[in-house]
């Protein structure tokens, strides 16, 4: 099964933890805020998925499963 890594705006305050344990899927904007790399994740990354969202302190990670359609880059 593949996942979307998402995150919520609203909650995210850019400290940017998420960048520095996954930066395989996710960079930071100018204000460190994350942006997120729309391809699935499968299990060759998923432990460093989970331990980014385990670690946001807000909680604005989120992985949701990736439709059918989802493009593999």
């Amino acid at each position: 099964m593949r996942y979307l890594l998402k995150v919520d705006p609203i909650a995210c305050d850019g400290r940017g933890i998420c960048a520095e344990l996954f930066p395989e899927r996710i960079d930071l904007d100018d204000w460190g805020f994350p942006i997120i790399d729309a391809t699935p994740i499968d299990g060759s990354l998923m432990s460093h998925a989970k331990r980014a969202i385990a670690a946001c302190p807000v909680l604005a990670l989120r992985l949701e499963h990736a439709p059918p359609g989802a493009v593999r880059r």
